[in-house]
């Protein structure tokens, strides 16, 4: 019996109680948002994961994506970033290697963290078949589907499965055009498959044993974003709203008839004036099905910066209604993140959910904290507070003051130390 089974009879599992207590809500609130599909709670019945609620009425929640290449196959540095997402506060990791043992990597990543586990199990499908085959055209439908059955059973909570992209969406696709081309690799891999072999695709065709295959292994699903846009330019386009309209019909046959939970995934590259139309279509659409934003990107131009042009889009995502932020890190565009990548990308994006909730769900006491330890100035209640307290203590210890309740800023005509030897304006 899945946790939707549980929640529609009415039934408050463990898992609802303590996502419950964390996010400070009534048991019965998670209940009913996981029955209506508008709460998921990954978990997986191979490894015991750490539980958090993602979707209405919970806090923004962040993923981290680590994953070999082709170019760098390194299992312990996975592992080490893996821990380190952890460590740095993310909520999820995404484990998308598109190079090395497939099965293997991700099981040390899952042993090595308590963190729920995703995966996109078309990559392994489709890579394996071009070393098999000599080319991912050559794929059959069923290596596909053992593939994702394969990495359920090795500890995936969640999956990124492309179910929206079939040949509506692909005639929309070309007869629009792209100013960025198609960035996914998942879309990039399917609709070559499509094109090549003439058929549809089979995670669409074949969606109620995909879901059978999910419902089985507890998994949850997350509707791929094949179609999103690489550039600003193409954002909210007609391939990308075509790609919405299946995903989300898809994810209500998952949720009503299979009591699978589900994740609508959203765009990458979108600019600011559209960030609030792309989550309101995306929540109306699916019926508010908790709504996984992969950045957003807000401009096109900033290589080497892309963790902070994402977590300006993330922000303003989070403020207009999205649960679920995917980080970007400095090396976006450029690189294989390392671990300092995987660790700046993972809290730049904690601000920026954070920003976000002070927004959607009022969320502003540790600001408020913040500010009154700033006035009497507390340092270390500061760095407590602090959504990374440890680097804002090095910041400056590393400038030391001379006088131990200011900092070198303003040194001997710091503002607040001046106002407090001849104001209270404590409140």
């Amino acid at each position: 019996m899945s946790i939707v089974t549980d929640a529609k009879n009415g039934i408050i599992t463990d898992e609802m109680k303590i996502v419950a207590e964390k996010e400070e809500l009534d048991p019965e609130f998670i209940r009913r948002g996981i029955a209506a599909g508008r709460i998921v709670i990954p978990v997986s019945p191979y490894r015991k994961v750490k539980l958090g609620g993602i979707g209405q009425g919970c806090r923004t929640k962040i993923n981290a994506s680590i994953g070999a290449s082709s170019d760098i196959i390194d299992m312990q540095m996975e592992i080490d970033k893996a821990v380190a997402a952890e460590k740095a506060g993310a909520d999820t990791l995404m484990e998308l290697g598109t190079g090395g043992d497939f099965l293997g990597i991700r099981k040390a990543v899952c042993d090595a963290i308590t963190l729920p586990v995703g995966s996109v199990p078309l990559y392994q499908a489709f890579i394996q078949a071009a070393e098999k085959y000599g080319s991912i055209v050559h794929m059959t439908e069923d290596e596909l589907f053992q593939a994702t059955e394969d990495q359920a059973k090795a500890g995936t909570c969640f999956m990124a499965i492309h179910t929206g992209i079939n040949q509506i969406t692909l005639d929309r696709l070309k007869k629009h055009g792209r100013y960025g081309g198609l960035c996914s690799r998942g879309g990039a891999f399917m609709s070559t498959w499509m094109l090549h072999n003439e058929k549809e695709n089979p995670l669409f065709a074949q969606f109620d044993y995909l879901c059978e295959i999910l419902k089985e292994h507890e998994v949850t699903l997350s509707t791929g974003n094949g179609m999103r846009a690489g550039a600003v330019h193409d954002a909210t386009d007609r391939a990308q709203v075509q790609e919405l309209i299946i995903n989300s019909e898809c994810a209500e046959i998952a949720h009503d008839k299979y009591d699978l939970q589900v994740i609508v995934e959203g765009p990458g590259h979108v600019p600011l004036d559209q960030i609030k139309t792309n989550v309101q279509l995306m929540k109306v659409m699916s019926n508010y099905k908790p709504f996984y934003m992969l950045g957003p990107l807000v401009t096109d131009i900033a290589p080497g910066y892309d963790h902070i042009t994402t977590a300006i889009g993330a922000a303003v995502s989070a403020s207009y209604g999205c649960d679920f932020l995917c980080y970007v890190t400095p090396a976006e565009h450029l690189a294989l993140p390392n671990i300092d990548d995987v660790v700046t990308g993972v809290k730049t994006s904690k601000i920026a959910a954070h920003i976000g909730d002070m927004i959607r769900l009022g969320k502003r006491e540790e600001d408020l904290a913040m500010a009154r330890a700033r006035r009497e100035l507390d340092w270390e209640k500061m760095y407590e507070i602090a959504i990374d307290g440890e680097h804002a203590r090095a910041v400056r210890n590393s400038r030391a003051p001379g006088d131990e309740d200011a900092c070198t800023m303003c040194g001997d005509f710091c503002a607040l130390k001046i106002v407090n030897q001849h104001y209270d304006l404590a409140k």
